[in-house]
């Protein structure tokens, strides 16, 4: 009986020291820590650090293909060899993903300029290649879109007059910027066919004026980097020497 008293004491106790107690704030103060430098390295942080950032800097270091050239995505005016290559690249790594989920194959691939972050050196290239090209996070989606829809897309290319990559598709523009002949892969646009294109999610949101995306027939996520693309592409290749070609072309 006196241990069950006690316990009732220490709970009541307990409950009347645990009142809520009021705070006012009365002053705010800070101070800018400058890092350079001149700032000490923790040699016991970095020592705990060290076999880590060297696992990773090897391993975004090791070579996975050579390239001939320098390719800069402002080496073109309508497609750019770099671009044509990632374009490609997104094709050839996303359609078997695609396929084995859906029994459907991508149509055609339309990127963003912009997207391109950085050139593709001459000599070794590795992960790290990847990621200063492709810094972003973007995913790969697929869009199901009517024909009609892709006529937005042929419209939006001729009058953006930029190289946006593009897979699959061929353009031919005139000297004002306007439509002469659009294919995929090969043949004439139909209206009433469905198309699937493969883009980021980045775009299909409607950014860089892209907002052809929606409505659309269906979205597939397909859980896949751009960059990591990209990389696996670098890993199935020995030798990377794109060129500007004509899917993209101004008849003058």
């Amino acid at each position: 009986m006196r241990l069950t008293h006690l316990f009732i004491l220490l709970i009541i106790f307990a409950l009347t020291s645990c009142k809520e107690q009021t705070y006012n704030l009365h002053k705010i103060e800070g101070k800018r820590i400058v890092i350079s430098d001149s700032l000490n390295a923790n040699s016991e942080i970095d020592a705990f650090i060290k076999p880590y950032r060297e696992h990773i800097n090897n391993d975004l270091d090791s070579t996975l293909a050579y390239s001939v050239n320098v390719f800069s995505k402002n080496d073109g005016l309508l497609n750019t060899a770099i671009g044509n290559f990632l374009a490609d690249a997104v094709y050839t790594q996303a359609n078997p993903v695609f396929n084995k989920r859906t029994g459907k194959n991508i149509d055609l691939v339309l990127l963003n300029h912009g997207g391109i972050r950085a050139v593709l050196p001459k000599g070794n290239i590795s992960k790290r290649t990847a990621f200063e090209i492709m810094p972003f996070e973007n995913s790969i989606v697929v869009v199901a879109l009517k024909g009609f829809q892709i006529d937005s897309i042929v419209n939006f290319l001729s009058s953006n007059k930029r190289a946006h990559p593009i897979s699959q598709l061929k353009l031919k523009i005139n000297a004002n910027f306007k439509p002469i002949n659009a294919t995929v892969k090969g043949e004439n646009i139909n209206k009433n066919k469905t198309y699937y294109v493969a883009t980021n999610d980045y775009l299909y949101e409607g950014n860089d004026g892209m907002t052809f995306f929606k409505p659309n027939d269906s979205l597939y996520k397909l859980n896949y980097k751009i960059r990591t693309a990209l990389i696996d592409h670098f890993n199935t290749i020995d030798t990377i020497n794109p060129v500007i070609d004509d899917r993209f072309i101004q008849i003058k």
